[in-house]
């Protein structure tokens, strides 16, 4: 099993139980791709300049700056450290809400929560089990990766999935981009047609039927140099024929097939 990124205790009022975070999600399965130097074959490296003078900057000499060129607020390394908040090791349960209370799109990054040892498994499973039956999510706060961070955490299969959230400024105001658009009446045939379609192809969601393409397709072309042989060719893409809506939903309602239901894991 792979090393916990972080250790604690998951409080709710007086109890407590030992837990560990684990990554939920990996790239270590990502194809790399190095800068090199053509003409040498060595890995280039990243050097820090002077813009202006050219002249590379060591480490020691480099320091954080808010502002722009001309106006800079120089922080040093110190004022820099002492913003970071001191961990106490807690997720520290304030408030229980439904599963589905908080938009996805406040959700940052996930994170398998599991008993940090044996003594930990009661409490652990009984907190589990006692989410899973509610039908509900804690909202937590610790201090993870130096930041104070709210996290939701929900039982999932024999353990319990913590997702960082994002903080609210992060999250841009819908208003910005979707302000322009106008209401707009939809006829009801086209509502129809539309309704039927997303009928006909309602399922469950597979993770293993999404392949990475791009991924994929470099590993092709990586294959291919290593053995020599020809670069697979680019898939050509055909312009889309302009047709209207109606006719768009009409023939995309006939070629619709009903989706057979899979079963997959779920939040509890």
């Amino acid at each position: 099993m792979a090393r916990a990124l972080w250790k604690g205790s998951l409080k709710i009022g007086e109890l407590r139980c030992a837990v560990a975070l684990h990554g939920a999600t990996s790239t270590a399965e990502r194809i790399s791709l190095s800068t090199v130097d053509r003409a040498t074959g060595h890995r280039v490296r990243r050097i820090y300049a002077d813009p202006v003078s050219g002249r590379e900057v060591p480490r020691e000499e480099q320091v954080k700056g808010y502002g722009e060129e001309g106006d800079w607020t120089i922080l040093e390394p110190e004022a820099v450290a002492a913003t970071v908040p001191e961990s106490t090791k807690i997720l520290d349960v304030g408030a229980f809400v439904r599963c589905d209370a908080i938009d996805t799109l406040y959700f940052d990054k996930p994170y398998y929560l599991r008993p940090a040892d044996a003594a930990a498994r009661e409490a652990f499973g009984l907190i589990r089990e006692g989410l899973r039956a509610a039908g509900v999510a804690a909202v937590a706060r610790a201090v993870l990766f130096r930041r104070v961070r709210s996290v939701l955490i929900r039982s999932f299969d024999a353990g319990m999935i913590a997702t960082t959230l994002n903080f609210d400024y992060a999250v841009r105001p819908p208003a910005e981009v979707f302000g322009e658009i106008a209401p707009r009446k939809i006829a009801k045939d086209m509502l129809d047609l539309a309704k039927h379609i997303i009928a006909t192809k309602s399922g469950h969601f597979d993770p293993a039927q999404f392949a990475d393409r791009y991924e994929d397709a470099l590993k092709a072309v990586i294959a291919a140099k290593i053995a020599g042989e020809a670069l697979p060719a680019p898939a050509k893409r055909k312009a889309a024929p302009v047709i209207d809506l109606m006719t768009a939903l009409k023939r995309s309602a006939a070629e619709s097939k009903p989706v057979k239901p899979k079963t997959s894991r779920k939040a509890g």
